[in-house]
């Protein structure tokens, strides 16, 4: 796709595929909607944590001693886009629960559909963590390239960002702003409607998750 993210990676597990079908049916309740949104997330978590750095550690296993490996140096931060990122971020804390946690609130403005920043809680040693951000969609691009520009401010260096869905204008908006951030994806969407929803899309996925309007 001409308008792909140089470093786009998108997920085709059959599983993924499936439990992302179920997200987007309209029927899908409030209470099921959130579970499969962690199961997802694990998922997901799966191909973000890939190439995390390994070193060989001394272990006794109940038969006998062993060189093992373990991830080395600081572990993981996860940072989601309030609110609907904490849907994401349930799952991936499953996987790894000893990773740290930051939180950037933004909300779209819905007469120019920028983002503007109201909360922000980072771990003080975010620059030697790898940093994986997290917000169901990837629409504008504008909510996650205003949340990866104040992590750098703030130190941030290697960073991926992770949703279910994304479109090509969030694509190019993320490629414009930041060309060296891997986005991991479940699907490539048709594109954003008048008001910047992404069509087919799943509806709003902080409403579904939460179950407001």
């Amino acid at each position: 796709m001409s308008d792909a993210h140089p470093g786009l990676i998108l997920i085709e597990h059959p599983l993924v595929r499936h439990k992302l079908t179920q997200l987007r049916r309209r029927e899908t309740s409030t209470a099921g909607f959130r579970r499969i949104l962690r199961e997802i997330s694990l998922l997901l978590a799966y191909e973000a944590t890939r190439h995390l750095p390994l070193a060989a550690v001394d272990i006794e296993t109940p038969l006998e001693p062993m060189v093992a490996p373990a991830l080395s140096g600081k572990k993981l931060c996860f940072v989601s886009i309030l609110r609907a990122g904490n849907g994401i971020l349930d799952g991936m804390l499953d996987l790894v629960p000893a990773a740290r946690v930051g939180h950037i609130g933004l909300y779209r403005d819905h007469a120019t559909l920028e983002a503007v920043e109201y909360f922000l809680k980072l771990p003080d040693d975010i620059g030697e963590r790898v940093v994986i951000v997290v917000d169901p969609m990837l629409a504008t691009g504008h909510s996650a390239v205003a949340a990866i520009s104040r992590l750098k401010a703030a130190g941030a260096s290697q960073i991926r960002f992770v949703c279910l869905l994304t479109v090509p204008e969030g694509l190019r908006a993320m490629q414009a702003a930041h060309p060296e951030v891997p986005i991991i994806t479940a699907a490539v969407d048709r594109g954003l409607d008048e008001n910047g929803y992404i069509r087919p899309g799943l509806g709003d996925a902080g409403d579904r998750l939460f179950g407001t309007k």
